[in-house]
């Protein structure tokens, strides 16, 4: 009996983990100055963020600066809950101290679960405020189909995101905080004699397309994710992939997306200047969508088959301020 009984435990973990390890594929791309969506896949499918949650702890600590109850130069003590999160960490003991600069670097460039939450900790004063305050932000932020459980995005099967929501935050850490946004530019930051390159490959001039912004993410849970923004000209875009099977796919598929992208930006607007010309040119103008796919058949997944988008009316979100710093 008690064999049978360890048997179906061992089953019944096994099965869990499977669901629970079950990465989603989803994208979405859209347009920083209005919020409206270019392209869109799973939109509203959730899935576990990462550390792309880290843009919310960082969002915060943004607004407690602007609020100037801490500045660059404070200084963050590591308790021993800090200490003890699972990599990846910075290492810090129990007790040492570290500016909320460095701290803020650290999360950009290295994504250290330690220093988020020893940040998270200082302050909200302890974890579990500081998480409160994370799902307070997100919801007047309108992140409907977003919970969060913990400051890093460290795995926990109850804290879900989409990648609609996170392109609404990634939104709001553009439009509300610039003047610190050109932080998730840096390639590599150094604490301590040790150097740390960003995670986010896609930094720097593609052509004529600049990404300088803004977070990666991995658990096994969620695959491989990445927000990110990038400008051409005068436009800019937000693109968030989760659930990329490698590192490398989810990359080129971002660029992939952005090129796409801005150029159907550009098309539409050639298209809304001289639309009888274009007509007369043989050029499709019916409709707002556009497919690389054959047949015109839906794929399965953009993380494997061919890049199609559509237009979406959304309104547009208040725009917030930061000093005289803009972005274009």
């Amino acid at each position: 009996m008690r064999k049978y009984f360890l048997l179906a435990f061992i089953y019944c973990v096994t099965i869990r983990s499977v669901f629970a390890y079950t990465p989603v594929n989803a994208a979405i791309v859209i347009n920083t100055k209005t919020g409206e969506i270019i392209y869109s896949y799973n939109s509203e499918q959730k899935t576990q963020p990462a550390s792309l949650t880290k843009m919310m702890t960082l969002l915060l600590t943004f607004k407690a600066l602007q609020q100037k109850k801490v500045s660059m130069s404070t200084l963050i003590c590591i308790s021993k809950n800090a200490a003890s999160q699972q990599p990846c960490s910075l290492g810090l003991k129990a007790g040492d101290k570290i500016s909320l600069g460095d701290a803020i670097m650290t999360l950009i460039t290295k994504s250290a679960n330690d220093i988020s939450v020893a940040i998270a900790e200082h302050l909200g004063k302890d974890e579990k405020t500081f998480i409160a305050l994370m799902n307070k932000e997100a919801k007047r932020l309108d992140l409907k189909s977003t919970l969060f459980l913990n400051p890093s995005g460290w795995t926990n099967h109850r804290q879900l995101t989409t990648v609609k929501d996170m392109a609404k935050l990634a939104r709001a850490l553009l439009s509300e905080y610039p003047c610190y946004y050109h932080l998730f530019a840096t390639r590599q930051f150094c604490f301590r004699n040790k150097c740390f390159k960003n995670h986010n490959n896609l930094l720097g001039k593609n052509g004529d397309i600049v990404v300088d912004g803004i977070k990666t993410g991995f658990v096994n849970a969620s695959g491989f994710n990445l927000a990110a923004s990038a400008r051409r000209g005068k436009d800019r875009l937000i693109a968030v992939v989760l659930g990329g099977k490698t590192g490398k796919q989810r990359d080129a598929l971002v660029k992939l997306l952005f090129q796409k992208c801005f150029k159907k930006l550009v098309d539409e607007r050639r298209m809304s200047r001289y639309p009888v010309q274009i007509a007369l040119a043989g050029r499709n103008t019916k409709g707002l969508e556009k497919s690389s796919i054959k047949n015109n058949e839906k794929p399965e997944s953009p993380m494997t088959s061919g890049i199609y988008y559509r237009i979406y009316n959304h309104s547009d979100e208040k725009m917030g301020r930061c000093g005289q710093h803009k972005i274009n």
